[in-house]
């Protein structure tokens, strides 16, 4: 069966999809909101978004496709250059290394290695961000952004769930 010009680009868009939602999870993630303080704790939807393609769809979101998206990160939020590229780098490369532990698994499996690899996350962003300032900084609000991010996680994995149901199945054009 050959595979027309249009069914090529239906292909391509989907495939781009779980990249676009993690740009458009990183733009929402900036948007200023108006609510004092808000922007500390904020969850880490990228990071939710991340986790999830490395352990169902790894291939879709390229290691340079990370990398890009944690370095928009830190030039809108004023982070020090990479700190986020670098989380996102580590965080997905580790989490699709080991993406055979979580492929078969319950929901709360799943919730519970976000849950270790988001920790982790916001743990080395603090020690970087604390380094690299030449101070320490206040652990509360990765605390409470650690806390946001799980109570969200369900509800964004309910969406990327979905997302994923639409996306060409690997090998079948």
């Amino acid at each position: 069966m050959q595979v027309t010009v249009l069914q090529r680009v239906d292909i391509g868009c989907r495939c781009a999809l779980p990249a676009l939602l993690t740009l458009l999870l990183a733009l929402i993630n900036i948007l200023p909101l108006h609510a004092p303080g808000f922007a500390p704790v904020a969850p880490m939807m990228v990071l939710a978004s991340l986790y999830y393609w490395s352990i169902y769809r790894p291939t879709m979101t390229p290691l340079w496709v990370v990398f890009l998206i944690g370095l928009f990160e830190d030039i809108v939020t004023g982070a020090p250059m990479g700190v986020n590229a670098s989380i996102y780098l580590i965080a997905f490369g580790l989490v699709a290394g080991q993406r055979r532990v979580f492929l078969g698994k319950s929901f709360g499996v799943v919730w519970w290695g976000f849950m270790l690899v988001a920790g982790a996350a916001e743990a080395l962003r603090w020690m970087l961000i604390s380094a690299l300032g030449g101070l320490v900084i206040d652990p509360m609000p990765g605390l409470f952004a650690y806390i946001s991010s799980i109570a969200l996680y369900p509800v964004l994995s309910l969406l990327f769930a979905a997302l994923h149901r639409i996306l060409p199945v690997p090998g079948h054009p």
